[in-house]
């Protein structure tokens, strides 16, 4: 089971910005492809990026392209999404989750089989 945690979430005014986090103490963690998916209240959970196990694959949704950008760092089992000119809309709880399964546009969350709690961020003046 990969354990994973995620930090950075927060109170933001509407254009500021974010770096979310998504670490765990498994070494196997550079083998999975990872995702962030967020899900606001009364919404299905959408996912928003992801990163393929060697980081040389990234996806994003058409909501996060040119703002928001996933990376990782192998050596510290951490994924990163920073977020950038943060909107209303961009409120939700923010889950990171892995999958064996390559970094595609497949935006369904099936093949995600190992999950975080998650981190809320809230955009609000």
């Amino acid at each position: 089971q990969l354990h994973l945690v995620e930090s950075g979430g927060g109170l933001v005014q509407p254009g500021g910005s974010l770096r979310l986090a998504c670490t765990t103490s498994e070494v196997t963690f550079h083998y999975y492809t990872i995702a962030w998916f967020r899900q606001a209240p009364g919404n299905q959970r959408e996912r928003v990026s992801c990163i393929s196990a060697d980081g040389g694959t990234t996806s994003y949704t058409d909501a996060a392209k040119g703002r928001f950008t996933i990376s990782r760092d192998n050596a510290k089992n951490t994924v990163y999404l920073e977020m950038n000119s943060l909107e209303v809309e961009d409120t939700a709880i923010y889950l990171c989750a892995a999958s064996p399964w390559p970094c595609s546009g497949n935006l369904n969350p099936g093949p995600y089989d190992h999950w975080g709690q998650g981190t809320q961020v809230t955009v609000s003046s």
